[in-house]
């Protein structure tokens, strides 16, 4: 029987033009930092929508804010805040502009040092600055919810954190916004939120028909509306879909009340760390081989994602449930994200410091049943070669 919570303060404006709503979310009188990454919005339009929308506030810019956002960088963000006494944020970008803009919010006005938070996971966070976020790239579905994951480069450290004072207090999706990314992005961003889906999914039945039949809707739309982006960037409805499945794929709604897995995501933030690979590209290494060592945990609910999901029903168990873990795979190869690590010129030589950062994290004990050892870590990354 489902027992759970659920909170989500965001509100959401979507749709095309809603930049335009600025206006009306942000304070007349709030001295604002707009956070963003590579500075693409200041060549695509959407910089100039932003400025338009904040006419009449003081308004500060922090540029460079990377993939995967580094505490380094992110601290002279917070040194400019603190500087100017700004006091609402607002993050253009994707998720890791607008995750690299949680964790400004949560440090400006914290006591101690700000690396604290990360070390502890953010539980001792006791307040934040105000912010919102424009989304430019569908995928984390940061703009819905209160987790955060920032790098250390000095420590070789990827780490996430949560907290309810760092919700956003709106997000604005426009999905035209996304019709000039790279195929890369596109691929990379159905494949992030397909995973994000599948840990909260993928783990076993507690007699949740709601939360599953939502969690295989939004597979089954990203399955169906991920190539159709590769094939026609600017088809407004596609991308419309594929926005609002990567928000609703991690606002805490499917996972209300259900177990939740997440090993795929921890081994992958090492692969981040140490490699430098993408985020989506480390899940889609790591899912298919994680499915494979843990069948026997999962066996009923990869039955089942096998016939709700891929339409998979003749066969034995087994041969059912690597057929669903092989078109996974191959659908992430469709998305244009490999799904080896010999892909990225990695290998064997490389599996025992994944395993020692996955130790020095105390990452020992992952899943939901807390049963993915370091042992079935390695067993993971060596399918995965």
């Amino acid at each position: 029987m489902l027992n759970f919570d659920f909170y989500n303060p965001t509100q959401i404006l979507f749709g095309k033009g809603r930049i335009a709503d600025l206006s009306k979310v942000v304070p007349a009188d709030a001295r604002v930092l707009v956070l963003y990454g590579g500075g693409s919005i200041k060549s695509n339009g959407v910089f100039d929508e932003v400025m338009a929308g904040l006419a009449g506030r003081t308004v500060f810019e922090f540029a460079g804010i990377e993939p995967n956002p580094s505490y380094e960088t992110l601290m002279h963000a917070v040194e400019l805040v603190r500087k100017e006494k700004l006091d609402f944020l607002l993050a253009v970008g994707g998720g890791s502009v607008i995750d690299g803009t949680k964790f400004v919010a949560a440090a400006v006005n914290f006591e101690g040092d700000p690396w604290a938070i990360l070390e502890k996971r953010g539980r001792n966070i006791t307040q934040a600055l105000p912010f919102g976020s424009i989304l430019t790239l569908p995928a984390t579905g940061s703009e819905m919810n209160d987790g955060s994951v920032v790098t250390r480069k000095s420590l070789q450290a990827k780490v996430a954190f949560s907290n309810k004072l760092v919700f956003p207090k709106f997000s604005i999706l426009d999905p035209t916004k996304t019709f000039s990314l790279p195929v890369k992005q596109i691929g990379n961003g159905v494949v992030d939120a397909y995973a994000h889906v599948m840990e909260q999914y993928m783990t076993y039945p507690v007699n949740a028909p709601v939360q599953d039949r939502f969690a295989e809707g939004l597979l089954l739309t990203l399955i169906e509306e991920g190539p159709k982006a590769l094939a026609n960037p600017e088809d407004y409805d596609t991308r419309a879909n594929i926005m609002w499945c990567a928000t609703l794929a991690l606002n805490g709604l499917i996972g209300a009340g259900v177990p939740q897995d997440w090993s795929t995501h921890m081994v992958g933030h090492e692969l981040t760390a140490l490699y430098g690979l993408d985020h989506a590209q480390t899940l889609a290494i790591v899912l298919p081989s994680m499915l494979r060592v843990r069948k026997e945990g999962k066996r009923a609910k990869l039955l089942q994602y096998a016939e709700r999901v891929w339409n998979i029903t003749e066969g034995s168990e087994d041969a059912r449930i690597e057929q669903a873990i092989q078109r996974t795979q191959e659908f992430f190869e469709k998305m244009g994200v490999k799904t080896r690590l010999g892909d990225y010129k990695l290998g064997t030589q490389n599996i025992d410091a994944i395993l020692k950062h996955l130790e020095s994290h105390r990452m020992v004990t992952l899943g939901e049943q807390r049963d993915v050892t370091l042992d079935v870590s390695r067993k993971v990354l060596e399918l995965s070669l």
